[in-house]
């Protein structure tokens, strides 16, 4: 453990942020698993409605650094996929 008061500041610090970003990320997971959800019941409203909240959470996620941005586009897409996919499935 760190002795001198600028480490003990900076672990302090690592703490309080490890924590925060721990929670975007399970906020970000849940609404991911929202939206999988709502696509295997096969309701288009509700998975395009989770679809929105989604992506802000994620977007958000990646803009706070938690998550790269590369990472955060590639779940977006594969999440617009599925949903485009089962709301073309329904129409036809």
């Amino acid at each position: 453990m760190a002795t001198h008061k600028s480490a003990l500041k900076r672990a302090r610090q690592n703490e309080v942020r490890r924590l925060r970003n721990m929670a975007y990320k399970t906020r970000m997971k849940t609404a991911i698993k929202n939206v999988r959800t709502a696509i295997e019941e096969g309701s288009v409203e509700k998975a395009r409605e989770d679809l929105t909240k989604a992506v802000a959470l994620i977007q958000k996620t990646a803009s706070k650094g938690v998550i790269h941005r590369n990472k955060a586009a590639r779940q977006v897409s594969r999440l617009s996929r599925r949903v485009n996919q089962l709301s073309a499935s329904q129409t036809t």
